[in-house]
């Protein structure tokens, strides 16, 4: 991956960065938050590269030692701290070796960057360890911590960053890069939509495999009207995709609720789904689809931090609940 590219919907918070940096006004902590797909870690990426390059414009050189130590996937002074595979929570001993490694001097006389991310997985012993290091980071230090959902980042940790919000993308500033990557300007506008603005999430969804587990997903919701067993037709989905299953639920029934009150369909993310949407209004109350989405959001939430036991409960779980309003 070409580390020193910035996205075009992004060539502003550059700009912003930049004009920091040239003014000598650089925090030596930034947040970067935003949802998934919108591009934070191609911008933090970016703005390492730039911190570590010894001969630095606008961007990074990309010749010198450390932008080729870089490209190569190794640079000693950059340390990148994420869950363990398969785990959720970052946990102390990783923050225990930000620690030293903040206490070391840099070794090609040039900043550290310490990358955290998500920064929401830190528990408490491990955000509560990072403290210290974020008060008195050194000469020449630079963290840059990843958010999707900053509300869940204690405040401590917060309040020791400079926050960068980055919101949904308009499709006009995405149009030409989403028409690159998925070779159609109407598949790219489907898929923009789709993902509620968010392109580098656009073109996840639109791989193969997701667009098969969407369109079983829809087809499930059908056969559920029909009548079909909710277990049954929980079987059929890939426990190992309860994620990205709640996350398509979460998003088909806010369009769902957002269609009921309005009657409108302008400004619904997936409106091939509207003959579906019609039906289910039918069906059940607004009320019932609120306690439905609250459902879905924290059974979300708990799978975020590992708190879910069982994906096949939950799916069943959570397919009764829409089964029972589906035919209500």
């Amino acid at each position: 991956m070409d580390v020193s590219s910035v996205l075009p919907w992004h060539q502003a918070v550059w700009a912003q960065l930049m004009r920091l940096q040239d003014s000598q006004r650089f925090p030596h902590a930034l947040l970067f938050n935003g949802p998934h797909g919108v591009g934070k870690q191609q911008l933090a990426d970016a703005l390492a590269a730039h911190m570590l390059c010894a001969q630095p414009g606008k961007m990074p050189c990309g010749h010198c030692h450390s932008c080729q130590m870089l490209a190569s996937g190794y640079h000693p002074d950059l340390l990148r701290i994420s869950p363990e595979e398969g785990k959720r929570q970052i946990r102390i001993d990783p923050i225990r070796e930000v620690n030293r490694f903040v206490s070391q001097t840099a070794q090609q006389s040039g900043y550290r960057v310490i990358m955290i991310s998500p920064a929401e997985a830190m528990n408490t012993a491990a955000a509560n360890a990072l403290l210290k290091s974020l008060e008195e980071p050194g000469d020449k230090t630079l963290f840059i911590l990843l958010s999707d959902v900053p509300s869940r980042v204690l405040p401590t940790i917060r309040s020791r960053c400079q926050q960068w919000s980055l919101p949904t993308v308009d499709f006009a500033q995405c149009r030409d890069w989403l028409i690159e990557q998925l070779k159609d300007e109407e598949e790219a506008h489907f898929w923009w939509q789709v993902s509620a603005g968010l392109p580098l999430l656009a073109v996840e969804l639109a791989a193969p495999d997701q667009r098969t587990l969407r369109h079983q997903l829809h087809d499930t919701f059908e056969q559920l009207m029909r009548g079909a067993e909710p277990v049954s037709e929980a079987a059929r989905l890939d426990r190992q995709a309860l994620d990205a299953i709640l996350w398509y639920g979460i998003t088909w029934l806010e369009d769902l609720i957002r269609f009921g009150l309005s009657g409108n369909p302008a400004g619904l993310h997936n409106t091939d789904l509207i003959p579906l949407y019609r039906q289910a209004l039918k069906n059940g109350r607004s009320q019932d689809w609120f306690r439905l989405l609250d459902y879905a959001q924290e059974q979300r939430r708990l799978l975020a931090v590992g708190a879910n036991p069982n994906p096949q409960l939950v799916l069943e779980a959570w397919l009764v609940r829409w089964a029972a309003l589906l035919r209500s």
